[in-house]
């Protein structure tokens, strides 16, 4: 597939996937993406996974038309990436490898071999020159593994960007990119917001014309929207306005309370999203808490702690750097209510996290006063 009049497209899609890195869904599929760059110097762009070896090298013996690679850079090592390295040096054998200090070291690890006699090591501000297309190297730690590196090609104005601006889905899949990439972001990048900032910053010298990621579509057309959106992911901003509200329960008390604020929320004229957990994708329910600036949860007591899917979404937070939220906490328990104590720990790890005043307590069902918590509490909400 033609990008621009040198840059060809080259990866692959997986539909038989269920899992990505055992344990995102990914109903439709997964794209593993590689390119070409044909100059009087060509360059590949990445390898994919290894269970697509040979498509993959038949894909790059048509797009070479009878000539011999020059270059294979290595921006990412993780094995949907880079399973193929071994493949391509041994059908490629004049060809140099690219990568930084730290894919090198990686690269022995998986494989067995650094290529020492035809590797070129590149760190941030390096560039390498085709002919008519220079390339320039920046650096992208923890973008999410230590070692990646995003190429920019000054003559085309193309931004090969690693596993950032990816989403999860088949390339050719007609599914909206916010969704599938927001996913992606906060399940895999989410916990990087620093880093992320950083490789903005080095990126906002670079005039970009289109983004070539390693998962997802060539982005094209109105590179500000997805750049935009990469900014409020990373600095933990509010993309929409609204309430979150994730919950759990065990016989529909704590339900009926979460449905009962829902209403008054959307009665007082506040968008409303309400996750069960127990029968949610925990990786969507974790994109929403990160989406949404006002996020309530709802849980009962359960052995002393809180109920297992509230412990379990909590633990993705906190592990995703959660923060910059204004939340409300109901609690349910018939004996000794422990929920709200056992949360509120929970997130002590979270920075810049806010409490509603307002509190609900319900001791097994709703009463007339809980209903009476739940109205103020959506008033609050809604300041």
């Amino acid at each position: 597939m033609e990008i621009t009049k040198d840059v060809l497209y080259v990866g692959v899609n997986d539909y038989e996937i269920d899992l990505f890195e055992g344990q995102y869904a990914v109903p439709n599929g997964m794209a593993y993406n590689s390119y070409v760059i044909l100059d009087n110097k060509i360059a590949v762009f990445d390898t994919v996974d290894g269970a697509f070896g040979e498509e993959w090298l038949e894909k790059l013996e048509k797009a070479f038309g009878g000539k011999t690679p020059d270059y294979l850079i290595v921006q990412h090592m993780e094995p949907d990436h880079s399973a193929n390295i071994a493949a391509f040096a041994e059908k490629y054998p004049t060809a140099q490898i690219v990568g930084s200090a730290k894919a090198f070291a990686m690269m022995k690890n998986f494989y067995g071999d650094d290529y020492e006699s035809r590797r070129m090591v590149i760190a941030e501000g390096d560039t390498l020159s085709l002919g008519k297309h220079q390339l320039v190297f920046v650096a992208a730690p923890m973008v999410h593994w230590p070692e990646v590196m995003v190429t920019y090609d000054k003559t085309d104005k193309v931004l090969f960007s690693a596993d950032g601006f990816g989403k999860f889905g088949a390339i050719d899949t007609d599914e909206d990119w916010a969704c599938e990439a927001r996913r992606y972001y906060f399940g895999i990048v989410g916990k990087y917001g620093v880093q992320v900032q950083t490789l903005l910053k080095k990126l906002a010298a670079y005039p970009v014309d289109m983004i070539c990621p390693l998962h997802g579509p060539v982005l094209k057309e109105n590179l500000a929207y997805y750049f935009g959106l990469y900014d409020t992911w990373s600095s933990y901003g509010v993309e929409s306005e609204g309430v979150f509200i994730a919950y759990t329960s065990v016989y529909g008390n704590t339900k009926k309370a979460v449905e009962l604020l829902a209403k008054n929320l959307q009665a007082l004229g506040q968008k409303t999203v309400v996750c069960d957990l127990a029968r949610s994708d925990m990786s969507e329910a974790v994109e929403d808490a990160f989406r949404y600036g006002k996020i309530v949860l709802a849980t009962t007591t359960y052995n002393g702690e809180i109920f297992p899917f509230m412990r379990e979404f909590i633990s993705q937070l906190v592990e995703h750097n959660f923060r910059n939220k204004k939340m409300a906490l109901i609690e349910n328990g018939s004996w000794a209510p422990m929920a709200a104590r056992v949360m509120h720990t929970m997130l002590e790890k979270c920075k810049d996290i806010t409490y509603a005043e307002t509190q609900v307590k319900i001791l097994s069902a709703m009463t007339k006063e809980n209903e009476k918590e739940v109205a103020a509490l959506a008033e609050e909400l809604c300041k």
